[in-house]
């Protein structure tokens, strides 16, 4: 169990670049201090691109113009006079008002617990009562009214505020409700409050876990831990004052958090607060983003998109598939990887500009075109997915991390990027692979533990070194996931099947919106997937079937099945999955099928496709 400590990768960066980036982050001790120093630094700077409906414009809003906003939020809350380390739990989209509770609440040493804004009701209030939060900012009303309905107290809770307006007493004497603009108008006549500031030993936030297998616990990262990280991840991405992000995921989950929010913070770039997943689309060619922070389902949806606009284009799709084996090898070579069946590089040097202009241009334009750095993790992204996007000159970066370790411990760089990794550990960061190849982790980002569970906390370290739950190996210095330890699929004739492998190899096809691997205990391995709108359609019709009626009968199932086995094909045979379940109906956050940031909540599958699971099983 040999240490490896993490190195920075690639070319050396210019010394007096390093120096400035650095200077600008270890001057500052806490997230608090980061902000104002950021505000001094670039007073008029865009800090946010904000859309603006009834002008139909993203307009910019500055440095200045935030901690405006930021100082009265604070006036509010401190008005409530509530002690350091109070709870402020936010649930609100991605925007200016998330921002403003946020960085107002750590200035007095309070600590935000963000919570996904579409999660659902039951899950909301066990964190909000689990957390203990003295005051919650909610969007609407009708949001709050049915958190309160879903059966759990709230003792501690003494405010709700509403961002859309609302307001007069909970029904029962609990909290007073009050719109966030009377709420804010209500403190400005008072006089400002003496505060100290936080310490980078405070928690900077309580951020609860995905919950995949169970219920969410709180994960405490103080100030220092999450400093850390934007430091190590500013020398391995290198964001520029002239970068502009585009953040979607929601700032519930750290990876946005840190990535998105305050990582552009550090830097001095500008971040527009998408609309939305569906208006996402527009939102990127409107925006234009420089660096975009994605988990692979965006990337995955963008990657079907293409291959069903070649779908009946047969010119088209072989001058596509022309354009990804040059620019395949392109990248290769750049990156100093093998090339696959080496042609000359003149050759490739000669098509590849009428490629470029032809193929690879349109795809990066349906990203914004000017994308110099996607980020891509929070889960696996399959290798055909990344291998398109770099080969046509989107520079795809995967990295690895978790909440646990605020939350980046290894990434790729553009000088230094290979795919079938997650790239180096981060500088400052020390891993080990441990009993059953599992991944520990030791360093400044990781975790106080988790909220109130002493126990919890206590098992998820050995010797000091966090316990990851992934196994991995170090190969020439770079990270290789192999699955999740927890998640492994163990039949009843004693094989050992990592279920993302599997449904990595389904979602290939555009057929496939989603899938979920099964088998534990059982004698083979099944399958669940959920067939896209647009693939089912055009399966339906080759086949002569009713889509509307039937999607469920035998038939589709032994199309699919053979589809599956085809897809699965190049798996152990014991990985491939034998039966399958058939819908249509996607799983999302909101039926409690996926968690906030979109990985597969597996227990509530196996719940919800119990009958079906067992009609396979018995059959056999």
């Amino acid at each position: 169990m040999t240490p490896y400590a993490g190195k920075e990768g690639g070319a050396a960066l210019a010394h007096a670049q390093v120096s400035e980036r650095e200077d600008a982050v270890e001057a500052s001790l806490t997230l608090s201090e980061l902000f104002d120093r950021r505000v001094r630094q670039t007073p008029g700077a865009a800090a946010y691109l904000r859309y603006d409906a009834g002008r139909r414009a993203w307009l910019p809003v500055s440095w200045a113009a935030m901690a405006a906003r930021v100082d009265m939020v604070r006036l509010a809350l401190g008005a409530l006079c509530l002690p350091r380390g109070a709870r402020i739990a936010i649930l609100l989209p991605n925007g200016l008002d998330h921002v403003s509770v946020d960085l107002a609440a750590m200035s007095l040493a309070q600590v935000p617990v963000p919570m996904h804004a579409l999660d659902n009701p039951a899950s909301i209030a066990y964190i909000l009562a689990d957390s203990g939060a003295a005051v919650l900012v909610v969007q609407s009303a009708s949001q709050w009214q049915a958190i309160a309905a879903a059966g759990f107290a709230f003792p501690a809770l003494r405010q709700v505020v509403i961002a859309d307006g609302g307001a007069g007493p909970t029904a029962g004497g609990g909290p007073q409700l009050l719109g966030l603009s009377r709420w804010v108008d209500l403190a400005t006549n008072s006089l400002p409050r003496a505060h100290a500031g936080p310490g980078p030993d405070d928690l900077a936030a309580l951020v609860y876990t995905s919950g995949t297998t169970g219920r969410p616990k709180g994960v405490m990262l103080t100030h220092g831990n999450v400093l850390s990280n934007v430091k190590a991840i500013m020398l391995r991405v290198a964001p520029r004052q002239d970068d502009v992000f585009l953040s979607f995921l929601p700032l519930s989950h750290t990876f946005e958090r840190t990535v998105g929010y305050y990582l552009p913070m550090a830097a001095g770039c500008c971040v527009a607060h998408a609309r939305s997943i569906p208006l996402l689309p527009e939102d990127l060619k409107a925006v234009r983003p420089t660096i975009l922070v994605s988990v692979p389902r965006i990337y995955e949806r963008s990657y079907l998109a293409i291959q069903n606009g070649l779908r009946g284009a047969p010119l088209k799709a072989s001058l596509f598939a022309l354009a990804l084996s040059v620019g395949w090898r392109r990248f290769c070579r750049v990156q100093h990887l093998p090339v696959p069946r080496l042609p000359p590089a003149w050759l490739d040097a000669m098509l590849w500009p009428v490629l470029e202009r032809l193929v690879a241009r349109a795809a990066r334009g349906a990203l914004g075109g000017r994308l110099r750095a996607a980020v891509s993790g929070g889960a696996a992204l399959p290798p055909t997915v990344a291998r398109c996007f770099l080969a046509l000159g989107v520079p795809i970066l995967q990295g690895y991390g978790m909440t646990e370790t605020s939350p980046v411990v290894a990434a790729n760089a553009l000088d230094d990027n290979d795919p079938a990794t997650i790239g180096r550990v981060l500088p400052g960061v020390t891993v080990r692979i441990g009993e059953n190849s599992e991944l520990q982790v030791r360093g400044p980002g990781v975790m106080r533990g988790y909220w109130q569970r002493e126990a919890d906390t206590a098992s998820a370290f050995v010797d000091g070194w966090l316990r990851t739950g992934d196994q991995a190996d170090i190969r020439d210095g770079r990270l290789r996931i192999l699955g999740r330890i927890k998640e492994l699929i163990v039949t009843s004739t004693g094989e050992k099947i990592a279920p993302a492998d599997i449904e990595q190899a389904i979602l290939a096809d555009p057929l496939f919106e989603q899938a979920f691997a099964f088998g534990d205990d059982k004698p083979f391995i099944a399958c669940a997937v959920v067939l896209g709108a647009g693939g089912w359609t055009r399966l339906a019709a080759e086949h002569g079937l009713d889509a509307e009626a039937d999607w469920s009968g035998p038939v589709v199932a032994a199309l699919v099945q053979e589809r599956i086995r085809i897809l699965t094909q190049d798996l152990p045979r014991h990985a491939q999955p034998k039966a399958v379940i058939v819908t249509l109906a996607p799983w999302t956050a909101e039926n409690s099928l996926l968690t906030p940031t979109l990985k597969l909540k597996r227990l509530n599958l196996a719940r919800h496709f119990a009958a079906g699971m067992a009609g396979i099983y018995s059959r056999q």
